[in-house]
């Protein structure tokens, strides 16, 4: 009896052990998919600026690019920002959880520069803080008739089992296909937009279209900016290093446009910082930003993963610009400078996801690595990691720029699916242990979801992992 109840233990930790690399092989998969799908598309060409999307709001000196991020660590208070046009006008938000009754207020600042010879208007940043979990706020801004009303819903508080939706967009732009994302989006559930870099393109016009690009494409996205909270990262298109027009300040444009809670996070720069959002930790990097030993943005980023708990916020998310693997040959490599030296981090911290836009197409991978890289060994090709992200390009936005399909054939063994079309991503957690990720293709007006996985939480999974592990050891034990 001892020797045949020894036996069906031992049976039972071998099942137990097929069940974890069967569970493993359904969720990495064993092939990548390069899609064929070819839809028409719209021109790769900006939105008139007499277009009504553009329009700019009625009465004198009124509100607009109205936009809103969040304002501290933990999902207690949002930075509210607008331009007034012709002067600076109250710089006061009234808020209230009721329609029309506005028991608080808060005062901001505002600033405005010049590009060239354009002149901008005047931006406005408020910080409301102290708001309730979980709670809808209505808000005003402006004078007298000129007066907007917007509103926004706070998140719900910190907690491993907090479900939540994040969109993630990259690379947008204002064209028509940029719309057709935007309007997708909107329709998604997604509670609030992680945003990888390249907002405007206002880059690709000079003199003073540059800045009036920028305020058409504020005026553009507020439809959904101004009710959600965006959590932005920059890319190169905000570098806008112009010497050809005597503008030489790298980022100047987007630093004073779009705000971030970069001191809540402990950060010195506004283009890296962190935030957490119910049972998300989420770390911004600046792809172009100094990230080498010992400068600021990787001193930062060492003691920001030692913050993390994952306990209270299980799921680590990082976004980015430039993606650390791409299969395309738009782009090819560029992030391979800060694989090398954050890849490890990202690994040992257990990252779940790391967002990208730059390439204009979209890709998954499975999990990878390429950490133990030696050139001289002859390890110099990435291996499947159970402890690597998941790395997802979603520089498929829409802008003026267009597709890239020039996809590397055969497709590489980390590349997962891939696909040049226009849309956007969403992830919804559910809970500590499982999300649901879907790539959204914008597929004749209509939401179309492409690319869609059930990702079990890195942490987590890998506790219960070791948890049933050291079961089956205590079970085949005796």
């Amino acid at each position: 009896m001892l020797l045949a109840s020894r036996s069906l233990r031992l049976q039972l930790f071998r099942f137990v052990i097929i069940l974890v690399l069967v569970l493993s092989y359904v969720e990495n998969g064993n092939a990548g998919l390069t899609s064929t799908f070819i839809r028409t598309q719209w021109p790769a060409a900006d939105i008139p600026l007499d277009n009504e999307v553009f329009a700019i709001p009625k009465g004198y000196n009124a509100p607009q690019q109205v936009h809103i991020t969040q304002g501290d660590y933990d999902g207690k208070a949002v930075i509210i920002s607008w331009v007034t046009p012709d002067e600076p006008g109250s710089n006061t938000v009234k808020y209230g959880t009721s329609e029309n009754s506005y028991d608080f207020s808060a005062e901001g600042t505002v600033t405005n520069y010049t590009f060239y010879k354009y002149k901008s208007g005047y931006i406005h940043h408020c910080l409301v803080d102290g708001l309730e979990y979980d709670s809808k706020y209505y808000y005003k801004i402006g004078e007298g008739d000129s007066s907007r009303v917007f509103w926004f819903q706070t998140p719900p508080e910190i907690d491993p089992d907090a479900s939540y939706t994040f969109g993630i967009i990259g690379d947008l732009g204002q064209t028509y296909n940029s719309l057709s994302t935007l309007e997708h989006y909107m329709k998604s559930g997604g509670q609030s937009v992680l945003f990888a870099g390249d907002l405007s393109y206002a880059d690709r016009y000079q003199y003073d279209n540059v800045g009036i690009r920028w305020d058409s494409w504020g005026r553009f996205v507020e439809q959904s900016a101004a009710y959600q909270p965006w959590i932005w990262s920059a890319g190169n298109h905000e570098i806008e290093y112009m010497p050809e027009m005597e503008e030489v300040l790298p980022f100047k444009s987007f630093l004073h446009r779009f705000a971030t809670p970069h001191t809540a996070s402990k950060s010195t720069n506004p283009l890296w910082y962190a935030i957490r959002r119910a049972s998300a930790h989420i770390i911004v990097l600046s792809s172009y930003s100094p990230f080498v030993k010992y400068t600021p943005q990787w001193m930062w980023l060492r003691e920001e993963l030692k913050r993390v708990n994952r306990e209270k916020t299980p799921w680590l998310i990082v976004v980015m610009h430039v993606p650390i693997y791409n299969s395309n040959a738009a782009h090819y490599m560029e992030g391979e400078s800060m694989r090398a030296v954050f890849e490890s981090w990202f690994v040992r911290s257990k990252v779940d996801f790391i967002f990208a836009g730059h390439v204009h197409a979209y890709e998954r991978s499975y999990r990878i690595s390429n950490i133990h890289y030696n050139m001289t060994t002859g390890d110099r090709y990435p291996v499947p990691d159970k402890s690597a992200p998941v790395y997802l390009t979603v520089g498929d936005g829409g802008n003026q720029e267009g597709l890239v399909g020039r996809f590397f054939d055969p497709q590489p063994d980390y590349s997962a699916f891939r696909e040049a079309s226009y849309g956007h991503s969403t992830l919804e957690i559910r809970n500590r242990t499982h999300a649901f990720y879907q790539w959204n293709r914008n597929d004749d007006g209509k939401p179309e979801t492409t690319d869609s996985v059930i990702f079990h939480n890195q942490y987590w999974a890998s506790n219960l992992h070791r948890r049933r592990h050291l079961k089956a050891r205590e079970l085949a034990s005796y």
